[in-house]
C-alpha cells in the first residue's frame, strides 16, 4: 500500500490556524471532508476526538497521526497538515507537534488500517523526511515528499 495513493492532496493543510488540538482535528476534518464528496465532517470530527480520549496520537519527533474507523466510507483516505509554531497534542515526548498525518478506514478494514499506519510511521521516523516535510514550500512539494519515499519501500 502506497500512502501516496490514499492521500487526499487537495485535503493538504500547509499552515494550520488551529493552536489547540480539538481544533487541528476539526480543521483538518473540514478540508478533508472538503475534498472528499459525502465525507461526513462532523461525523469525521467525532470519530477522531473519541479516539483521542482513548491515548493521544502525539508519536513524538513533533508527529501526530490522528485516525479512526468510521462507518460507511468506501476506501482508505489520508491527509496532512502542518503547524509551523507547533501544537501541544499531549505527544508522548512533551514537546509540540508540527506535522500531522490524518488516516481515516472503512469500519471493517481489517488490518489495511495498521499497515497504512505503520508505512506513516516508518515514513516519519526519518528525519530527513520530516524536515523535508516542514520546508517544503507548497503542497505540491509535500505530496511529491510523499510519493519519493513511497517509492522507497
Amino acid at each position: 500500500m502506497k500512502i501516496s495513493d490514499i492521500l487526499v492532496q487537495d485535503g493538504v493543510i500547509l499552515d494550520l490556524a488551529s493552536r489547540a488540538k480539538r481544533d487541528v482535528l476539526a480543521e483538518m476534518a473540514k478540508a478533508l471532508a472538503a475534498a472528499v464528496p459525502g465525507l461526513d465532517e462532523g461525523r469525521l470530527l467525532e470519530v477522531l476526538v473519541e479516539r483521542e480520549k482513548l491515548q493521544s496520537t502525539g508519536i513524538g519527533e513533533a508527529v501526530a497521526i490522528p485516525h479512526g474507523k468510521l462507518p460507511g466510507l468506501p476506501r482508505l483516505l489520508a491527509t496532512f497538515a502542518r503547524s509551523r509554531e507547533g501544537v501541544d497534542f499531549g505527544s508522548i515526548d512533551g514537546q509540540p507537534t508540527h506535522l500531522f498525518f490524518l488516516l481515516v478506514v472503512p469500519e471493517h478494514s481489517g488490518g489495511q488500517h495498521l499497515k497504512a499506519l505503520a508505512r506513516i510511521s516508518r515514513f516519519l521516523r526519518d528525519a530527513s523526511f520530516r524536515k523535508r516535510l516542514l520546508e517544503a514550500a507548497s503542497r505540491e512539494e509535500v505530496c511529491r515528499a510523499i510519493e519519493e519515499e513511497d517509492a522507497k519501500f
